[in-house]
Order: C-alpha cells, then structure tokens, then sequence
C-alpha cells in the first residue's frame, strides 16, 4: 500500500515556487539571452523536482533564491564542453582516468585536416573505386611490427574478443591460472571469453604454470593457447611460466595458434630508459604468436584502438567476422593512428610522440623545471625529490625518478585537501598529488605549453 505524505512533506511541497516566479528572478531570465525558452524552463522544473525529492527525504524546501541559484548552475553545467581539457602535474604519464596518451602535434593536425571536410576513407582515388578502411593502417602495422597482416579495432579488449570469436568459438581456449586477469573496470578475461563463444579452461596455479600444465589441458576440442601478459600486476617470489618460444613449440606440435594479449603496445626498448624490459609486437610474432593483440593509447602513445597484428590466415578469419564491423574505427580515430605509427616508421617517436619525451626526460632537465616553477611561485613552494610512474595499465611498480614542486598549505583551512580541491577547480583544472599533507606537482607529466596555465591556477588556488 502506497504511503501517504505527511503533512509535514504536503507543507514543504506548498513552500515550493511556481515555475513562473522562478522565471520571473533576474538571473533566470538572463538566460533567456543565450538559451531557448522551452530549455530553461526544463531547467527550473528539473530543480524543482531536486526540491520535492529533498523534502520527500525529510529536508526543508529550497527557498525562491536557492532554486534560482540551482537552474543558473545546471545551465552552467550544460554550457562546458566536455571532456574538459586537465593539466595531468600527478606524474603518471598514463592516467586512466585523465584520458592516457596525449596525442602529437601530427596526430591532431591529422585529426583536424580530415574533420573539416572528405576523406578517402573507403575510396581508392587512383581506381575510382571503393577502397577498404583498414588498408593503410594495416600496411603500417605491418611496416612497423613486422607482421604479415594487422588490424585495427576500437579497443584492445574488442581485439582480444574478436579474436577468440574468429578463432574459437564453441570451442576451448586454454589460459594459465595466473593470467586470467580483470585488466579494469570489471572487466575479466573470462567474460571476454564467455562472450566469444570460447570456453575457459584453466591451467597451473596463480604463481606456477609449466609448460606441462598447457600440455596436460588440450584435447580435441582445444581451439588456441592465450597468453596474458601482466601488464597492470605484478606477481612477485615463487613464480614460474613457459618461455613464449616454449608455449609456441608445443602448440605448433599440436597444430594450435597461440594468441598473445601484451595489452600496452610498446614499440621501443624500454630498458633504455632505466625502466624494466617490456614485451613487444615484434617479440611475440618473432616467437611465431598467430596474433599479438595491444593497445593504442598507452605505451604506443596514440588515440584509444585495439591493434592486432599476424599471420596473414588467421587476421583475415577476424576480417571476415561479423565482429570486424560492429567494432570498427571510425575516420578520426584512423587519421590519429596513422600520423602515430608514422612517427615509428620514421624513427622519431621518443622526439614526436609526448609520453616519450615525459618517459625520456633526465633528472637535470626535470630539476631545472621544477627550479623555474618554484621561483615563480615563491615562498611557499619547494623543490622536493620524488618518483612518476607509467600508471595506464603499463610496467606495474617501474618509476623514474624526479623533481617536483611541493607547495605548503598548512595556513589554508581544510589544507592540503582543499588546494587540491581548488586546483581541480581551477581554469584550467589541475589534478596534483598529496603526499605528507603537502600538495605535489611534477613536471614531467605537464605539457611545456601548459606551464602559464598551471602557475596561474596554482597562485589563484594559494590565495583562495
């Protein structure tokens, strides 16, 4: 049986203001000059439910002035675009949350020549005919990698999926213990499994696999080996795992593909820059993988995709799956791509591509930095040593040592939280790091353009 409102709750609901005097208050009505009436008005109904559900709740009914404050911010809200761009000063050059890789200066020029007008997406200019969308980016992979074929879909987990849908289907698909991994959000290896039509069989334990425990697990109904690397985890101690040349061997014996999800996309040695070796494209089709799966915006330092590269057979069985479309890159997305990969044919993605510059930078010329912005900041902000990390689901627990700028907020109420907060709130918004109740800023992870912004958020935020 519905309850009935107290009478309590019918008081407040009485308290409410009609729509038109909420119209009729000065900074509703200045609204008028940039929105459409039938708009705002949606606005102030949409505030005068949040008032109802308040007082349904036990709260007191906004006043006339409140509720007029309430359709002036959900205005505001409209009005700022989104994603909103953020200087990243965390130190972790590939935020999740802030979006991972920042595309180069030929990525976005890309980007913008193919949005303003045509493209030879699907059209072959020198036939006159209809061309294919995968063909350039697939010459490219293959340029790059090595590979006999590739393709390009729009993330990495669609990769692996369309993977297993082409390849295993109905059948079973066998996977160490340890690598049956969530990569984020949720989001499992066996669910990408399961939704493939595969079957998951596990093999080995959580810290131990042998090349035995692969063998011990095929049958007849075995379609492929996947192998996961640990790309956003670490299992430390009593380890053991097959060489990838060992786990190829005895699939080749058994007439099965291996699959290999190496997840960031690294193309460059990455112990050349102190950090631990991570795997590449061109390890894995060298050890005779059937297809490499990875990611284009973490390590490879291009736009969200999901790269599969191969045996020429076996990509075009994921060509031909029904798959292929529903998970295919639109024209922006390719055009970044493209002007990415081109920076590692060149030779010149540690120069071009800007996580690599970050990745790349000496401790003197982070230091050197910091110095400037501490300068320009004054008294309340120090010179601190400390460590960025890759983050992005890349190299778990590698760091590069740093410098960064520490600012005192022991005077401000709320302290090092609420800078912070102010810095977040700031235009543009900034997104530090708190460590020992102080706010910390790394160079490393701000673009050299977006130093102006940053220190003019930073001294608005210390004034309050």
């Amino acid at each position: 049986m519905k309850q009935r409102p107290s009478q309590r709750t019918t008081t407040g609901y009485r308290h409410l203001p009609s729509v038109d005097r909420v119209l009729a208050q000065e900074d509703v009505q200045a609204l008028l000059s940039t929105y459409p009436h039938d708009l705002v008005v949606s606005l102030v109904r949409q505030e005068l439910e949040q008032g109802r559900r308040t007082i349904a709740d036990g709260g007191v009914a906004p006043s006339l002035a409140e509720v007029a404050a309430g359709v002036v911010q959900r205005a505001r809200s409209l009005a700022q675009r989104w994603p909103r761009p953020v200087i990243n000063a965390t130190g972790v050059v590939l935020h999740t949350n802030l979006g991972r890789a920042p595309l180069s200066g030929a990525a976005l020029q890309a980007i913008a020549d193919v949005a303003r007008g045509y493209s030879d997406l699907e059209y072959d200019l020198p036939e006159g005919q209809r061309g294919s969308r995968q063909s350039k980016i697939a010459s490219l992979l293959c340029q790059v990698t090595g590979a006999e074929a590739g393709l390009a879909v729009n993330n990495n987990a669609a990769a692996v999926l369309l993977g297993l849908a082409a390849i295993a289907s109905g059948r079973e698909v066998i996977v160490s213990r340890g690598e049956a991994v969530e990569i984020g959000g949720r989001f499992r290896i066996p669910d990408v499994l399961a939704q493939s039509g595969a079957t998951l069989v596990e093999v080995g334990t959580t810290n131990r696999t042998y090349l035995s425990d692969y063998e011990a697990g095929i049958t007849e109904r075995t379609a492929a080996i996947l192998k996961v690397h640990a790309s956003n985890f670490r299992v430390l101690g009593f380890t053991e795992s097959p060489s990838l040349a060992d786990l190829v061997a005895l699939a080749r014996q058994r007439g099965l593909p291996v699959l290999h999800d190496i997840g960031s996309g690294c193309l460059l040695d990455t112990a050349q820059f102190g950090l631990a070796h991570e795997p590449t494209p061109q390890e894995s089709l060298a050890a005779g993988c059937a297809l490499v799966f990875f990611s284009g915006d973490k390590l490879l330092g291009g736009p969200q995709a999901g790269l599969i590269v191969g045996q020429r057979e076996v990509v075009q069985r994921l060509e031909r799956h029904p798959l292929a479309r529903a998970v295919r890159l639109d024209k922006l997305t390719l055009a970044a791509l493209d002007a990415t990969m081109r920076h590692y044919l060149k030779g010149e993605a540690t120069q071009a591509i800007p996580i690599w510059r970050m990745i790349a930078l000496t401790q003197e010329q982070v230091r050197l930095r910091a110095e400037a912005w501490a300068r320009a900041l004054g008294p309340r902000a120090e010179l601190a040593q400390g460590l960025s990390t890759i983050g992005g689901g890349s190299l778990p627990g590698e760091t590069l040592p740093t410098w960064l700028v520490a600012l005192d907020a022991h005077d401000i109420p709320g302290g090092a939280q609420e800078l912070a907060r102010r810095l977040r709130r700031g235009e543009p918004p900034a997104v530090a790091r708190i460590e020992e109740e102080r706010v910390l800023l790394d160079p490393r992870t701000v673009l050299p353009e977006e130093d102006e912004g940053l220190l003019g958020v930073v001294r608005k935020a210390l004034l309050g």
